[in-house]
This record gives C-alpha cells, structure tokens and sequence, in this order.
C-alpha cells in the first residue's frame, strides 16, 4: 500500500514536519509512506493562471495523490482553522480534471504546541474534505498536545505518542482496505 503524506505548514522547525516524518516509522508493515512536495510551492489559487494552465506543481502533486492508496494531511492550527497554504493547495489540486480528491481515502492529524492539539483545524479540515468528496477516516483521531514537550530537534520522541500514532495508522490501513474493496 502506497500513501502520500500533505504537511500543512511550511516552517522550517515545523511540529507537523516532525509528526510527518515519523509516519513511516510507525506504519504498520505493507504500508510506504511518502512525503509530498511543501505546500508553499504552489502559488496562490487564480483562475487566470488556471485559464492559462496549470502549474506543474499542481499537477505533480494532483498525479501522486491520484496515484497512491491513500492521503494523509498533517496540519497545524492557524487562528482556529486551517493554514491559509494547505486550503490554497486543496484549492488547487480540487480544480484538476482528474479529481485526485475524489473517494480517496483521507487520514487527518495534528501536532501543536497548545493543549488543544489542532482540533479546530482538523474540524474546518473536515468541512473542506466534504466538498471535495474525500472519505475521511473519522476514529481514532490523532491530535498531539503539547507537541514541543514530545517531539526533540524535529523528531517525534515519545514513546506513547509514537504507539497511538503507530495504532491510528493501523486503523487506518483497514479503512483503506475496506475502500478498495467496495471501489
């Protein structure tokens, strides 16, 4: 099983970054996990540059996620939602002839430095995944609290937060069957 892996946000000391690239330490065996290229590559959405055509980042992107079994969006909370790069990437790649969105299965988590741990922004990330018809794996969420006391120089060290994680992934490998097998 091949899934990709979109980082919402584009700091260099990124808690999400770190939380990404822990996944394919903890994937359950059969699953490679790869990293997709930082959101901030893609410029902002615009319908004149869509007119024109696409960038070939969009379509690079659009191409691996149609490609691979699954997505999994790693992303922090800006000002209860969102980062404003992640929604302009999912803009993007919405707006593709090939719908790389569409019934793919989607996997959601976040790492932040508040107590919260991105709820809110996985909820309005939810919202955003409806529309592009997305099958979003609902249970168990993985939302790490308190991220900077778990993850040392951009790596995720606790060892219970790297079991849960470990147990969302396998998890999710069974939603993903059961999607390909009803597909």
């Amino acid at each position: 099983m091949n899934w990709v892996v979109l980082v919402g946000s584009v700091r260099k000391g990124s808690l999400n970054a770190a939380l990404a690239r822990a996944l394919p330490d903890v994937a359950p065996d059969g699953v490679k996990i790869d990293l997709l290229p930082s959101v901030a590559d893609m410029p902002i959405y615009d319908g004149d540059i869509e007119t024109a055509g696409f960038p070939g980042q969009v379509s690079a992107v659009g191409d691996r996620v149609k490609a691979a079994d699954a997505l999994v969006i790693v992303t922090p909370e800006y000002n209860y939602s969102v980062p404003g790069g992640l929604k302009n990437a999912l803009d993007w790649l919405s707006r593709l002839k090939t719908q790389p969105l569409k019934a793919k299965p989607t996997l959601i988590m976040s790492a932040s430095p508040s107590t919260m741990g991105g709820a809110r922004a996985q909820y309005h990330l939810r919202q955003v995944l409806v529309a592009v018809d997305a099958h979003v794996m609902n249970v168990p969420e993985v939302m790490v609290a308190q991220a900077h006391t778990k993850i040392t120089d951009g790596v995720l060290t606790d060892q219970g937060t790297r079991d849960f994680v470990g147990k969302q992934l396998t998890a999710f490998q069974s939603f993903v069957k059961q999607a390909q097998a009803t597909a």
